[in-house]
């Protein structure tokens, strides 16, 4: 197999505001399969859209192009225009039809820069709003069934805009007692109370959402030894893949978070996230290990690396060409998430913006 057409199975991050000579050169030669925005890639809307259409001319095959745009202090575009509510806002309001406009609101917004996939909707249960676990504030619900209904609608909308949904964080990351970003989170959950809470929510998504995204968490009840989700063959391939059904593009979370890095060195975590039944192989943070990434990619199992060809390819299938992008057309997106935001928070809170804690999770800096 070419090596260019190996490098689709990696999801990688971007430097910095524009794609300096270097940078090009690296994606050039290794033909990524995605590209994934952060908030040090954004510095104005015409800059944003010039930095995405220039990943788009280096590739050869038409890239994912994503984001984490959820609401609140998870939306990266609010560094360059208003900040979404948030899930649980949304939760407490109480008002499906104001979900539907956010999810509706988003499409729009990510079209307009060039996005094809969003990752959202987050589908964990909160247990604690208060929960120290880089949860807060962005869970849709505090029952299996509050979920399902507030985070399927976001879902529907976002998906009626033409932009790709991801579901996360599986198998169910909300009672984690500490923040994966630092390290390996052990969730003692029997399979008896994730069928009842976490894993019935995403049983209800495994038809409507395009892709996955796999926590870094351990979950003795599903996996013996210690072994982080997006690591493991019994979650990825047995619990996901053949035993839900789900047919989707599935993707680890950051390889870059404490939780593998601290535990694993850089060939192990890519040998373990393609044989664990992972599509793409997500790297966030260290863009010029993509080419060593490359590298261990090509010696692994030829049918390993065919299925998550297929996965990606699939994927890629049904995606959205961008709209056509004006400064004019972001504003007018960009005043109906301020109306939303005011819908759901009132006037007074609207004004005041999610403070950035990169001290509490790295989730709001990134």
């Amino acid at each position: 197999m070419e090596s260019a057409t190996l490098g689709q199975l990696i999801l990688t991050g971007v430097p910095g505001t524009e794609l300096d000579a270097d940078t090009a050169a690296l994606f050039r030669r290794v033909q990524p399969g995605g590209f994934i925005i952060f908030g040090r890639n954004i510095k104005s809307a015409p800059q944003l859209r010039k930095l995405i259409d220039d990943l788009r001319d280096v590739s050869k095959i038409e890239p994912i192009i994503t984001i984490d745009q959820e609401g609140g202090r998870v939306s990266r575009l609010r560094l360059i225009g208003n900040e979404p509510p948030n899930a649980q806002q949304l939760r407490e309001k109480g008002d499906l039809e104001l979900v539907r406009r956010h999810g509706a609101i988003t499409g729009c917004l990510l079209r307009l820069f060039g996005f094809n996939l969003d990752l959202c909707p987050v589908l964990d249960i909160s247990f604690d709003d208060e929960a120290d676990n880089s949860l807060r504030g962005r869970c849709y619900g505090n029952s299996v069934e509050q979920v399902v209904r507030l985070a399927g609608a976001f879902n529907d909308a976002l998906r009626e805009q033409g932009i790709a949904s991801c579901g996360k964080h599986f198998p169910g990351y909300s009672a984690a007692t500490i923040d994966a970003h630092h390290e390996l989170p052990v969730i003692k959950r029997t399979r008896e109370e994730l069928d009842a809470e976490e894993l019935a929510v995403f049983r209800q998504f495994v038809g409507t959402v395009d892709s996955m995204m796999i926590c870094h968490g351990w979950y003795p009840s599903l996996e013996s030894e210690k072994t982080p989700a997006s690591l493991s063959h019994r979650v990825v391939t047995e619990l996901l893949r053949e035993e839900f059904g789900f047919e989707g593009l599935i993707m680890t979370d950051d390889l870059d978070m404490g939780a593998i890095l601290n535990e694993y060195g850089l060939e192990e975590t890519i040998r373990r996230s393609i044989s664990a039944g992972n599509d793409l192989a997500m790297i966030c943070h260290r863009v010029p290990a993509i080419e060593e990434a490359l590298g261990y990619i090509q010696r692994l199992p030829r049918d390993e690396l065919e299925r998550a060809l297929a996965g990606v390819a699939r994927f890629k299938s049904n995606l959205v060409a961008p709209d056509v992008f004006s400064e004019t057309a972001f504003a007018e997106v960009d005043r109906e998430v301020w109306k939303l935001r005011v819908a759901v928070l009132g006037e007074d809170r609207a004004a005041q913006r999610s403070a950035e804690d990169g001290k509490r999770s790295p989730v709001e800096l990134y």
